[in-house]
């Protein structure tokens, strides 16, 4: 499918569902009211274009051998990064009013949320699992998981296990999405499963 064809795409599944964001993060760990975030990685994408943005983050407290090897963020790396709440407002002006897609989007929103109300904030975005989308668009495989989908459909890897390289892997697989699918097709299930988050069982969903 050509750019031009993409595009019209992209303009008419942002008139159903509105800006999209889509977000990856790394952590030092998988509880997100105990561990802290060490990355955030942000497409933007609006009716003006895409936009990036991506920023370490200190989380006050030690990143382990594991997750340094895993992602590449070690503890002198993030020494000087600045704290959630020293970002949070910009954090939550990127994402307010705008669909929240991240892959096993239950992670991703969970720690957001949590840090977030730390610092004051109640983020209660329309939520999108890619995992879920795939599987509803894709139901012929088996495995969903990132590595899947950058093989199956040719994904352009830049960092993987990175924030923003994993956001952008994201944000291609909903283009390859559209462009196999179609926009409306796509934007329906979209907006089934955006219809309200989907929480972590710690979490309220109020």
């Amino acid at each position: 499918m050509g750019d031009r064809h993409a595009l019209v795409d992209l303009e008419h599944l942002l008139a159903g569902l509105g800006p999209l964001v889509f977000v990856d993060l790394e952590t030092t760990g998988a509880t997100s009211h105990v561990d802290g975030i060490t990355e955030i990685g942000i497409v933007e994408v609006t009716a003006s274009g895409v936009t990036e943005w991506s920023t370490l983050v200190n989380p006050q407290t030690r990143i382990s051998e594991f997750i340094e090897r895993l992602t590449g963020i070690t503890n002198r790396m993030v020494e000087d990064a600045p704290t959630f709440a020293a970002i949070a407002d910009e954090v939550m002006d990127r994402l307010h009013g705008r669909v929240f897609i991240a892959h096993n989007a239950r992670f991703d929103y969970g720690f957001l949320k949590n840090a977030l109300k730390r610092c004051g904030y109640d983020f209660r975005p329309r939520v999108l699992c890619t995992v879920k989308l795939s599987r509803r668009l894709y139901p012929g495989f088996e495995r969903h998981n990132l590595d899947s989908l950058i093989e199956r459909h040719g994904l352009a890897v830049s960092e993987r296990h990175r924030a923003l390289g994993d956001a952008r892997l994201i944000w291609q697989f909903w283009q390859r999405a559209v462009a196999q699918h179609g926009a409306d097709v796509v934007g329906t299930a979209a907006t089934m499963q955006a219809a309200r988050p989907s929480l972590p069982p710690h979490l309220d969903a109020g």
